[in-house]
Protein backbone atom coordinates (compact mmCIF):
# COMPACT_ATOMS: atom_id res chain seq x y z
CA UNK A 1 0.00 0.00 0.00
CA UNK A 2 1.52 3.43 -1.04
CA UNK A 3 0.49 6.50 1.44
CA UNK A 4 1.01 10.10 -1.23
CA UNK A 5 0.82 13.16 1.14
CA UNK A 6 -0.20 16.26 -0.97
CA UNK A 7 1.33 19.72 -0.51
CA UNK A 8 0.43 22.92 1.02
CA UNK A 9 -3.33 24.16 -0.40
CA UNK A 10 -3.54 21.00 -2.18
CA UNK A 11 -5.81 17.61 -2.14
CA UNK A 12 -6.38 14.29 -3.35
CA UNK A 13 -7.64 15.60 -6.65
CA UNK A 14 -4.06 17.57 -7.65
CA UNK A 15 -2.58 16.48 -10.76
CA UNK A 16 0.21 14.12 -8.72
CA UNK A 17 -2.93 12.55 -7.36
CA UNK A 18 -4.70 11.19 -10.16
CA UNK A 19 -1.22 9.98 -12.19
CA UNK A 20 -0.39 7.91 -9.15
CA UNK A 21 -3.94 6.78 -8.77
CA UNK A 22 -3.88 5.98 -12.63
CA UNK A 23 -0.58 4.20 -12.70
CA UNK A 24 -0.55 1.97 -9.03
CA UNK A 25 -4.35 1.46 -8.86
CA UNK A 26 -7.06 3.09 -6.98
CA UNK A 27 -6.57 -0.01 -4.73
CA UNK A 28 -3.30 0.32 -4.03
CA UNK A 29 -2.78 3.94 -2.84
CA UNK A 30 -4.34 5.84 -0.31
CA UNK A 31 -4.70 9.97 -0.80
CA UNK A 32 -6.58 11.63 1.75
CA UNK A 33 -7.31 15.41 1.58
CA UNK A 34 -5.47 16.59 4.76
CA UNK A 35 -6.50 19.57 7.22
CA UNK A 36 -3.78 22.23 7.44
CA UNK A 37 -3.24 22.40 10.72
CA UNK A 38 -0.08 20.66 10.77
CA UNK A 39 -0.56 18.19 14.35
CA UNK A 40 -4.27 17.59 12.83
CA UNK A 41 -2.72 16.20 9.62
CA UNK A 42 0.06 14.56 10.82
CA UNK A 43 -2.16 13.03 13.65
CA UNK A 44 -4.29 11.37 10.60
CA UNK A 45 -1.03 10.21 8.42
CA UNK A 46 -0.36 8.82 11.45
CA UNK A 47 -3.80 7.06 12.01
CA UNK A 48 -3.32 5.11 8.65
CA UNK A 49 0.26 3.94 9.20
CA UNK A 50 -1.05 2.68 12.35
CA UNK A 51 -3.97 0.20 10.15
CA UNK A 52 -1.15 0.20 7.20
CA UNK A 53 2.22 -0.48 9.16
CA UNK A 54 3.58 -1.62 6.01
CA UNK A 55 2.71 1.36 4.09
CA UNK A 56 5.25 3.35 1.53
CA UNK A 57 5.05 6.92 1.12
CA UNK A 58 5.54 9.32 -1.42
CA UNK A 59 5.29 13.04 -0.32
CA UNK A 60 5.36 16.44 -2.82
CA UNK A 61 6.70 19.66 -0.93
CA UNK A 62 4.85 20.34 2.44
CA UNK A 63 3.51 16.44 1.46
CA UNK A 64 7.61 15.45 1.34
CA UNK A 65 8.29 17.16 4.78
CA UNK A 66 5.76 15.15 6.67
CA UNK A 67 6.89 12.00 4.89
CA UNK A 68 10.35 12.37 6.18
CA UNK A 69 9.29 12.83 9.23
CA UNK A 70 6.42 9.88 9.31
CA UNK A 71 9.61 7.70 7.29
CA UNK A 72 12.08 8.37 10.03
CA UNK A 73 9.62 7.84 12.90
CA UNK A 74 8.13 4.26 11.66
CA UNK A 75 11.20 2.85 9.81
CA UNK A 76 9.41 3.26 6.23
CA UNK A 77 10.20 4.13 2.70
CA UNK A 78 9.70 7.30 1.04
CA UNK A 79 9.75 9.46 -1.79
CA UNK A 80 10.34 13.17 -1.52
CA UNK A 81 8.96 15.19 -4.35
CA UNK A 82 10.60 19.12 -4.15
CA UNK A 83 10.09 18.34 -0.27
CA UNK A 84 10.13 21.45 1.54
CA UNK A 85 12.36 21.80 3.87
CA UNK A 86 11.91 24.38 6.24
CA UNK A 87 7.90 25.04 6.26
CA UNK A 88 7.90 27.24 9.21
CA UNK A 89 9.98 29.52 7.01
CA UNK A 90 8.47 29.24 3.55
CA UNK A 91 5.11 29.21 4.52
CA UNK A 92 5.16 32.81 6.42
CA UNK A 93 3.49 34.17 3.57
CA UNK A 94 0.29 32.08 4.03
CA UNK A 95 -0.03 34.05 7.43
CA UNK A 96 -2.93 34.78 8.33
CA UNK A 97 -4.65 33.48 4.90
CA UNK A 98 -4.00 30.37 3.38
CA UNK A 99 -4.95 29.45 -0.15
CA UNK A 100 -6.75 26.11 -1.06
CA UNK A 101 -5.92 25.23 -4.66
CA UNK A 102 -8.88 22.94 -5.17
CA UNK A 103 -11.34 25.78 -5.10
CA UNK A 104 -9.52 29.05 -4.61
CA UNK A 105 -11.14 29.16 -1.23
CA UNK A 106 -8.78 31.17 2.01
CA UNK A 107 -8.96 29.99 5.48
CA UNK A 108 -7.36 31.47 8.29
CA UNK A 109 -3.65 30.29 8.62
CA UNK A 110 -1.62 31.13 12.07
CA UNK A 111 1.73 31.57 13.53
CA UNK A 112 1.14 28.84 15.53
CA UNK A 113 0.63 26.33 12.91
CA UNK A 114 4.35 27.56 12.01
CA UNK A 115 5.73 26.51 15.10
CA UNK A 116 3.78 23.22 14.80
CA UNK A 117 5.73 22.47 11.95
CA UNK A 118 9.20 22.87 13.49
CA UNK A 119 8.46 19.43 15.77
CA UNK A 120 8.38 17.20 12.37
CA UNK A 121 11.71 18.48 11.51
CA UNK A 122 14.22 15.48 11.31
CA UNK A 123 18.12 16.15 12.39
CA UNK A 124 19.20 13.20 10.75
CA UNK A 125 17.18 11.34 8.10
CA UNK A 126 17.50 7.57 6.96
CA UNK A 127 18.73 8.04 3.59
CA UNK A 128 18.42 4.07 2.55
CA UNK A 129 14.81 5.09 2.85
CA UNK A 130 14.60 7.84 1.27
CA UNK A 131 14.33 8.76 -2.45
CA UNK A 132 14.55 12.38 -3.35
CA UNK A 133 13.26 13.57 -6.33
CA UNK A 134 14.16 17.63 -6.88
CA UNK A 135 13.96 19.58 -9.90
CA UNK A 136 16.08 22.92 -10.54
CA UNK A 137 13.41 24.91 -11.80
CA UNK A 138 11.46 24.85 -8.73
CA UNK A 139 9.98 28.18 -8.49
CA UNK A 140 8.80 28.21 -4.74
CA UNK A 141 11.34 25.85 -3.06
CA UNK A 142 15.91 26.02 -3.07
CA UNK A 143 16.33 23.02 -4.09
CA UNK A 144 20.02 22.74 -2.59
CA UNK A 145 18.24 23.16 0.73
CA UNK A 146 17.17 19.16 -0.35
CA UNK A 147 20.68 18.24 -1.91
CA UNK A 148 22.42 19.02 0.91
CA UNK A 149 19.83 17.39 3.59
CA UNK A 150 19.99 14.52 1.50
CA UNK A 151 23.59 14.40 0.13
CA UNK A 152 24.60 10.76 -0.13
CA UNK A 153 21.20 9.12 -0.22
CA UNK A 154 19.38 8.29 -3.43
CA UNK A 155 18.61 11.55 -5.44
CA UNK A 156 16.85 11.77 -8.77
CA UNK A 157 18.20 15.38 -9.74
CA UNK A 158 16.81 17.23 -12.80
CA UNK A 159 17.86 20.50 -14.23
CA UNK A 160 14.59 22.53 -15.03
CA UNK A 161 11.13 21.90 -14.55
CA UNK A 162 9.02 23.17 -11.58
CA UNK A 163 8.25 23.12 -8.02
CA UNK A 164 5.22 20.67 -9.23
CA UNK A 165 7.62 18.40 -10.90
CA UNK A 166 7.24 18.64 -14.86
CA UNK A 167 7.13 15.35 -16.16
CA UNK A 168 6.26 13.54 -13.20
CA UNK A 169 4.10 10.85 -14.90
CA UNK A 170 7.97 9.54 -16.43
CA UNK A 171 9.10 9.04 -12.83
CA UNK A 172 6.31 6.13 -11.57
CA UNK A 173 7.42 3.13 -12.83
CA UNK A 174 11.62 4.58 -10.66
CA UNK A 175 9.51 4.91 -7.53
CA UNK A 176 7.64 1.58 -8.16
CA UNK A 177 11.29 -0.08 -8.23
CA UNK A 178 12.91 1.53 -5.36
CA UNK A 179 9.56 0.24 -3.23
CA UNK A 180 9.93 -3.01 -4.38
CA UNK A 181 13.60 -3.03 -3.33
CA UNK A 182 14.25 -4.85 -0.52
Amino acid sequence: MILYIHGFGSSAFSIKAKLLKKYFGDTNIFIPSLPYIPNLAIDTLEQIIKIFPNIQIIGSSLGGYYANYLANKYNLKAVLINPAMNPDVTLKKAVPLGISYYDNSRHDFHQSYLDELRYFKVDKPNLKNIYLFVQGGDEVLNPNDSLNYFKGGNILFEKGGNHGFKNFETKLEIIQKFFNQV
